[in-house]
């Protein structure tokens, strides 16, 4: 699609780059946590789970804790085409924040689920990554250009209503503010590149940032710290939602 604003294919790269050598999932771990925490509370079983998008190694095999049979798809792209009415829950962490369509993403996966599934997941939010951002500003401003260094991506207020257009009902939607702090850019960076987050928009600048740019860029993530060390901001959305239930068979007139 020539609209596409991400690079479907170089994510795909970055993260199995980040697996290669060594993924740091403590944000999906987090978030892949909690959403078992939230399954575990739900007053029913599941007979077919599907994860969408597997960081950690036994991330399967506490998923199925909770449902009888599970299935891993590494990641749901817009034209994914599944099988209907297959599963009775869905849980994806860290998946859908880069895709091209939310929308048809989120409806893909409805056409998946059986009638009143249970949907729960975690993507980050649009205030994920401030300092960063502030701090990529400053490098354009030396550079002389305006250039997209961090994705766009769904704000909270716009996540429980694509979610109801999608086919879900009873939307809930959570925001946990992760801070983590750094001593450097670079080492932020560092994280970014281990959990395969850095830039795959179709947009993104082709050529690194001169010399002068990387060091405004670097400043600017110093001076808005304190005592040496900067405080990132990694916004989280978790979300749950059910499948609509089947309309109701008419009763017949009398």
């Amino acid at each position: 699609m020539a609209a596409d604003l991400f690079d479907m294919k170089l994510r795909a790269m970055r993260r199995d780059r980040a697996r290669r050598r060594g993924m740091e999932p403590f944000l999906y771990e987090r978030a892949f946590a909690d959403c078992l925490e939230r399954i575990a509370l739900v007053p029913r079983g599941f007979a077919s789970a599907l994860l969408i998008g597997a960081f950690g190694p036994d991330w399967r095999q506490r998923l199925g804790k909770h449902a009888e049979q599970v299935t891993v798809l590494d990641d749901v792209e817009d034209r994914w085409t599944p099988e209907a009415g297959r599963f009775d829950l869905c849980l994806t962490v860290g998946t859908l924040d880069t895709v091209n369509d939310p929308l048809r993403a989120f409806r893909a996966i409805r056409t998946a689920l059986v009638p009143d599934a249970l949907f729960i997941g975690a993507l980050s939010g649009g205030d994920t990554l401030p300092r960063l951002r502030a701090a990529m500003r400053a490098a354009d401003a030396v550079d002389g250009q305006a250039v997209p260094h961090v994705h766009p991506r769904i704000e909270a207020s716009a996540l429980a209503p694509l979610l109801s257009a999608s086919g879900f009902v009873s939307p809930v939607v959570d925001v946990d503010r992760v801070p983590v702090s750094y001593e450097r850019l670079d080492r932020l960076v560092a994280d970014l590149r281990a959990m395969g987050a850095t830039n795959i928009l179709a947009e993104r600048p082709r050529r690194p940032l001169s010399r002068a740019a990387c060091v405004a860029a670097a400043r600017a993530f110093a001076a808005a710290g304190d005592h040496g060390r900067t405080t990132e901001t990694f916004e989280i959305l978790h979300f749950a939602a059910r499948a609509a239930p089947a309309s109701p068979t008419a009763l017949p007139n009398r």
